[in-house]
């Protein structure tokens, strides 16, 4: 991990974001924590002094719940808008921090009516939870029915418990403003992230969560930003450098990217016969190029090249929303012929296939993982083969007859 005590120079140096510039559209709801100092301005303004663009819109009513905006006609209407590519879901500060019992009635059930409205409104906006941070001191209006929450720690961790579980059931991404939060605590206590009555967010708090927000939309790293509003440069430099830290050195741990496409792809060449294998994640569908004047779309497929030689094969998946492109080479070493499908009946029973061909000559079998991992090899003449799969999954059958061959996805449930 980086050591931040680094940063405390007598100068804040100012650095140039040398990545292309993004823009944003942005959605904020949830409540005073959102609407003290203004944190959609504020993170504004941190992106555009990095060279990006926010385009916001907010609804923050004192007080607010997710079950208050999951009925709220403004949060509603804001919604189905629908041009959204993140909206920023903030829940009532203490409401998370609760007996999980109650959290999973009290909360969870109008997270997902949001993220359900959400994804309605478009497949492709992000619904981001905004996890926020315990009081100073803790709960001390619960503490007595609840002990977790005496403490500050003991709140805090109740609260990522929660944010994590939400965004594990909704398959959403965390803005983990409330981890950042605790690594300033309790690394740079001098820095007054509270106003004064220990709950809300000082101008240093609500800074560090327009920074955290910041590294969690864009994946870049708020270091630099000549936006510091009422910050000392010093302080800021530090924020920065927390939400960085927090935030795009474990990205996995909030889901951060978890939705997005992956293309990926692994190659097999047997009697020069090329079986092609798409291993990414997230795609739904594809477009290859072979580099030869041929393409196809399907995730996995069978090929013959007509001549030896190093082809840069490229894969694009995409989802809708998404894409991803990779290049791979792929060298042939024996002279191919033109392509010529296998004929071949399959049928299943329950988990287990038959494989009908329609003669006894001489093939090979070899049966692949979704990654490409060889799992098992063969040869028959028999005009029909039997296959057991190994255990519940996606399985690839490569089988090689002469100049034929075929690709055969089977399934065990």
């Amino acid at each position: 991990m980086k050591n931040l005590k680094r940063i405390l120079i007598a100068t804040f140096t100012i650095f140039i974001n040398t990545s292309f510039a993004q823009t944003k559209n942005v959605l904020f709801l949830g409540n005073s924590y959102t609407g003290v100092n203004n944190l959609p301005l504020l993170t504004y303004n941190l992106a555009l002094s990095l060279g990006d663009t926010i385009n916001y819109d907010s609804n923050t009513p004192g007080g607010y719940t997710y079950q208050g905006h999951a009925t709220n006609a403004t949060s509603l209407a804001k919604i189905a808008q629908g041009d959204w590519d993140f909206v920023i879901l903030q829940e009532q500060s203490q409401k998370p921090s609760f007996p999980p019992s109650q959290v999973a009635t009290e909360v969870y059930p109008y997270a997902q009516i949001l993220v359900d409205s959400i994804k309605s409104a478009n497949a492709c906006a992000e619904p981001l939870f905004y996890m926020t941070w315990g009081r100073k001191n803790g709960d001390a209006g619960n503490c007595a029915s609840y002990p977790p929450l005496c403490t500050y720690d003991g709140m805090q961790g109740r609260l990522r418990e929660s944010y994590m579980e939400m965004s594990a059931d909704n398959d959403c991404s965390v803005s983990p403003v409330g981890a950042a939060w605790k690594y300033v605590r309790d690394n740079y206590p001098a820095i007054e992230l509270y106003s004064s009555d220990e709950s809300h967010p000082s101008i240093n708090g609500s800074y560090l969560a327009a920074c955290v927000h910041y590294a969690s939309m864009f994946r870049e790293s708020p270091v630099g930003a000549s936006f510091i509003s009422a910050v000392t440069a010093i302080d800021a430099a530090i924020l920065q450098e927390a939400a960085e830290l927090v935030v795009l050195d474990s990205l996995s741990t909030w889901r951060i990217g978890d939705n997005d496409v992956v293309a990926s792809f692994t190659s097999n060449t047997v009697s020069g016969s090329t079986a092609f294998f798409e291993n990414g994640t997230n795609g739904t569908t594809y477009s290859w190029d072979l580099d030869d004047g041929s393409t196809e779309t399907a995730a996995s497929f069978s090929y013959t090249y007509a001549n030896d030689g190093t082809y840069n094969v490229e894969l694009i998946a995409t989802n809708g929303c998404d894409s991803d492109t990779v290049t791979q080479q792929v060298t042939i070493n024996t002279t191919g012929i033109s392509e010529n499908t296998l004929e071949v009946i399959v049928y299943k029973v329950q988990n287990d296939y038959t494989l009908t061909f329609t003669n006894s000559t001489p093939r090979k079998l070899q049966l692949y993982d979704t990654k490409g991992g060889l799992l098992q090899a063969s040869s028959s003449n028999q005009s029909e083969v039997k296959i057991i799969l190994p255990q519940a999954g996606m399985y690839i059958l490569h089988v090689v007859e002469n100049d034929k061959s075929a690709v055969i996805k089977l399934f065990n449930d």
